[in-house]
């Protein structure tokens, strides 16, 4: 029996959520496949299958029957289907300029010279290449379509924009056949031409959304260098990082970045860890010292032993499970979508009826009153008011939202924003300014050399890499301060430093430095542990074996953090704080903010399996964060949030941004996804609402009982007005206040 296998493709085409369930549907038909998925956002597709049954090359071909294609054959499909993104994105731009300098004049001779006896002739020649060139894209997907016996929207637009030109060419060409049975040869071009438009518009606004997704990834695999340095009996020898090896030694030289998981093995470092912890301090790395793969080495070199590689290093098993995540299926569904594969057919059954009742109860009128009446309600049932309720209320809201400070990214966000009950904030630069700053400075020194050793601690703390030296040297920033000499500077590593400044012996660092020289901080134990419960790093000055100034250092909570938090409250939301600092500091920030559950200690994995705990649990859940460590959860989450001030990785994958990194603007963002939500539900209603009552009209169901029939010319002011009612009402969100 031969085991399955699972793959995940790029597809390229998909235009709607009724694309997806296309592709999903032709890839479980294959024969050989056990199980197949679609992530539309994503722009990919999986599918488990037997590898005698199925190939890759089988599941191309049945995708490209019905119009789309999968990327099976590439040596980098991601970057295949990014380029494929972007063509696609340059086509619909054109294609939407082009139709739309082509429509306007067709618009105005349709509705303001339309008795010119050269208006139908003009209008038909401009409105050709439109709909049958700039257009061809919905006729070509819908044939494709039809032939597996399927319909979507591509189905929609081009039935109803062929139905609207064909009978006013008729109408063009043979007048007559109208006239002289009393009846005015109206066209229809303008209702062909911009429908064609607006579809083209929304198509060209998705393509943009879509081609940014896919970055997310390529930034997290740039955090690993392609070639690294390698020891081999003594020598260094550049190899690709796919030659590595486990217990292979490499070499890692100030600023690059770190290749593997592994132990130091030689030399003396500070780390940028921000990527796996997210915490903004570099650590104190030596010998014994464990480093992770994409980790960023500062100033010195170090000789590392390998232990992880490749696809088992900590920052992989992060691409992979942000992969797994961005895979996983959309919770909500758009309702356009959803029942444009009914709404088609049934439109097409109406209208072939319709003609059919005529045609058999009409008496001598029969054809001609039958003709008129299937012609009106494919043309009242066109989709221009059912395509524009739902883009139409997010570009607003989308707009109102960047008006306040929140960029959000795709519909998806503001659909599920407003369901939230839970949400996420990561600790450092979300909750607090991400920026370590000294709180207090005890002097403990009283006599008239304070100023002498705030000269001191500038001088020594200014030739040290540590950035709690430069939080230092930014909180006293001498000015006109005494002038002092240093020599026999040392950096202790991972404890402080030292120099002789005015034949004093200067030490600098954490207590553990004190210790070591023999110097007391009795005295001051009190305040140190205090400080240290409170979450602040405690940093020593001694001169000449007394500590002469004992430094908070911490990093602050934002001004608005604990009213946002106070406001989420109030909406019924809970606050959960994430973050990897110790239990102390977290307990610290979660009292001061007003947050009563909180985690500590926790790698980006640790976060991620909490957010996928939470939604086991039936919530909906937001993460907001500001750091590649937060990638994960935010992935994960039903709903991702990033601070603006963060890291461009956590901004790329979260769907909303926090441009000036103020939490004030949460709440808001959710009552804007509320006021949006609710406006695109009032949008298909009154999309739905003149199908629902215009349709049976059209039709002639008032014929027997008044003698009115509906004319095309106003089905197609119907039309009209129930676009206008939709993008009015989604201009309303202009002025809401949130």
């Amino acid at each position: 029996m031969s085991s399955t296998i699972k793959s995940i493709f790029p597809v390229t085409g998909m235009s709607c959520a009724g694309c997806a369930m296309s592709v999903e549907t032709m890839l479980k038909s294959v024969e050989g496949v056990t199980d197949a998925g679609v992530n539309f956002a994503n722009q990919t597709a999986w599918a488990q299958y037997d590898p005698q049954a199925a190939t890759p090359q089988k599941l191309q071909e049945v995708i490209r029957s019905i119009g789309y294609d999968l990327i099976i054959e590439s040596d980098n499909p991601n970057k295949e289907a990014s380029e494929a993104r972007e063509r696609s994105e340059k086509q619909y731009k054109l294609r939407t300029i082009y139709s739309a300098l082509l429509s306007v004049p067709v618009v105005v001779l349709g509705m303001g010279f339309m008795h010119w006896h050269l208006s139908p002739w003009i209008s038909m020649v401009l409105a050709a290449p439109v709909v049958f060139w700039f257009g061809r894209g919905f006729f070509v997907n819908a044939v494709k379509q039809a032939r597996h016996l399927m319909a979507n929207m591509d189905t929609l637009v081009a039935l109803s924009t062929s139905i609207a030109f064909i009978f006013s060419a008729f109408n063009t060409f043979f007048p007559e056949f109208w006239i002289s049975r009393g009846l005015h040869p109206h066209v229809y071009f303008e209702s062909a031409t911009v429908i064609i438009s607006f579809i083209l518009l929304g198509k060209w606004l998705e393509e943009r959304a879509k081609s940014k997704t896919a970055s997310s990834i390529r930034k997290l695999m740039g955090l690993q260098p392609s070639t690294v340095t390698k020891i081999v009996n003594g020598d260094f020898v550049d190899v690709p990082i796919s030659e590595l090896k486990a217990d292979d030694l490499v070499l890692v030289k100030p600023g690059a970045r770190i290749p593997v998981d592994g132990v130091v093995t030689n030399g003396e470092s500070y780390v940028d860890e921000s990527t796996i912890t997210g915490e903004p301090i570099p650590i104190a790395k030596g010998a014994s010292s464990k480093v992770f793969a994409g980790t960023s080495n500062q100033k010195g070199s170090l000789t590392i032993k390998a232990l992880q590689i490749g696809s088992e290093t900590v920052l992989s098993r992060i691409i992979k499970m942000v992969e797994d995540a961005q895979n996983s299926k959309a919770p909500v569904q758009k309702l356009a979508d959803k029942v444009a594969g009914i709404f088609v057919p049934a439109v097409m059954v109406i209208s072939a009826l319709t003609f059919i009742i005529w045609l058999a109860l009409g008496g001598e009128q029969g054809f001609i009153h039958g003709l008129l009446a299937m012609v009106t309600v494919l043309a009242i049932a066109c989709p221009c008011a059912l395509g524009l309720a739902t883009p139409t209320a997010i570009m607003v809201g989308v707009g109102r939202g960047a008006e306040l400070g929140i960029l959000i990214k795709d519909a998806q966000s503001l659909e599920l924003a407003h369901k939230v009950d839970t949400i996420i904030f990561d600790k450092t630069g979300t909750l607090t300014e991400g920026k370590p700053q000294v709180d207090t400075i005890l002097w403990t020194d009283a006599d008239s050399n304070k100023s002498l050793h705030e000269a001191a601690i500038h001088a020594i703390e200014s030739r040290s890499e540590h950035p709690l030296a430069a939080a230092i040297v930014e909180h006293i920033n001498l000015k006109n301060g005494e002038s002092v000499d240093v020599t026999n500077f040392q950096s202790i590593h991972g404890k402080g430093a030292s120099a002789a400044i005015n034949k004093q012996q200067y030490y600098i660092g954490n207590p553990s430095l004190m210790e070591d020289n023999g110097i007391s901080t009795t005295p001051y134990q009190s305040s140190i542990s205090n400080w240290e419960k409170e979450g602040k790093t405690v940093v020593l000055c001694a001169a000449n074996q007394t500590v002469v100034a004992v430094i908070a250092i911490s990093d602050k909570v934002k001004e608005t953090t604990p009213q946002a938090i106070t406001q989420l409250k109030a909406m019924g939301i809970t606050p959960i704080m994430l973050t990897g600092d110790n239990t102390e500091t977290a307990k610290a920030v979660a009292k001061k903010v007003g947050i009563e559950q909180y985690y500590a200690q926790l790698l980006p994995n640790d976060k991620d399996s909490i957010v996928q705990r939470l939604k086991a649990d039936g919530h909906t859940v937001a993460m907001i964060g500001d750091g590649v460590n937060d990638s994960q959860a935010l992935a994960r989450a039903d709903v991702s949030m990033a601070m603006g001030k963060g890291s461009d990785l956590a901004m790329d994958i979260s769907k909303i941004t926090i441009m000036n990194s103020d939490l004030a603007l949460v709440p808001k963002a959710i009552k804007l996804s509320q006021r949006t939500m609710r406006t695109v539900k009032q949008n298909l209603f009154w999309a739905f609402i003149y199908n629902v009552i215009g349709i049976p009209v059209a039709a002639g169901i008032l014929y027997p009982i008044i003698g009115y029939q509906f004319d095309p010319m106003i089905a197609g002011a119907a039309m009209a007005l129930s676009s206008v009612s939709v993008v009015s009402n989604s201009l309303r969100l202009k002025r809401v206040r949130v």
